[in-house]
């Protein structure tokens, strides 16, 4: 059975000249697209609170976000991606204490699950690929996203995946590498778009997930672990 893919990077805020600077190091423009995102979850942020991050992408479907081996710390973050329903499904029953609901789909699963949507929003995509001169490896490449969402906040963020996790230190050698080219800070803890979305608009929840998080580390850490 394949291994779910794990999805190491790092967010950054686009600074100005950011697609000139990545032309100067090789970097090729893959495409432009926009998408919609719908995020869900239960009342209480079951879910989110424990850094599991349940959406759904017009076009592409559903996919389930989980923390890798270890956790995630500090401004690089490390995630398993689970875009199979039936895989999804699976964890999502083991989350929340579930037993099998007689189906793997996901969609038929969220009112049995008392899932709701927390968070849709819509954002225009630029996708860059960029092979790091002298990294080896010349068919991996790295991946450079510059999203801008509906609601008006800019994000970047340098990405590779792997499919072990033994690949992930090699990974984030290439992404320092790349994030340090693009004068990103190794320090630099930048926000994805659900957290902005939930601080700007859905306050209280926000709020709540700030307080579990709290609980580990200091308010800086717990934007940095916050996915997309």
């Amino acid at each position: 059975m394949t291994h779910p893919w794990i999805e190491v990077e790092q967010k950054f805020v686009p600074r100005p000249g950011i697609e000139d600077r990545l032309k100067e190091l090789g970097g090729t423009q893959e495409s432009q697209i926009s998408f919609r995102d719908s995020y869900y979850d239960t009342r209480e942020l079951t879910l989110m609170k424990a850094d599991h991050w349940l959406r759904h992408r017009e076009g592409s479907g559903w996919e389930l976000k989980c923390p890798g081996a270890g956790g995630n710390t500090g401004s690089h973050t490390k995630y398993m991606e689970l875009t199979a329903e039936a895989a999804i499904a699976a964890r999502l029953c083991e989350r929340l204490g579930t037993a099998g609901l007689g189906t793997e789909n996901v969609s038929e699963m969220l009112g049995r699950l008392e899932l709701q949507e927390v968070a849709s929003f819509v954002t225009e995509r630029s996708v860059w690929k960029l092979v790091l001169s002298g990294a080896g490896d010349e068919g991996e490449a790295l991946t450079v996203d510059l999203d801008t969402a509906d609601f008006g906040y800019a994000v970047g963020e340098v990405e590779a995946l792997v499919r072990e996790e033994a690949e992930v230190p090699k990974a984030l050698e290439k992404i320092r590498s790349l994030s340090s080219l693009l004068g990103v800070s190794q320090h630099e803890q930048t926000p994805g778009k659900l957290i902005v979305y939930l601080q700007r608009f859905r306050p209280l929840d926000y709020q709540r997930l700030l307080e579990v998080a709290t609980g580990k580390n200091d308010e800086q850490e717990e934007s940095a672990a916050i996915e997309n």
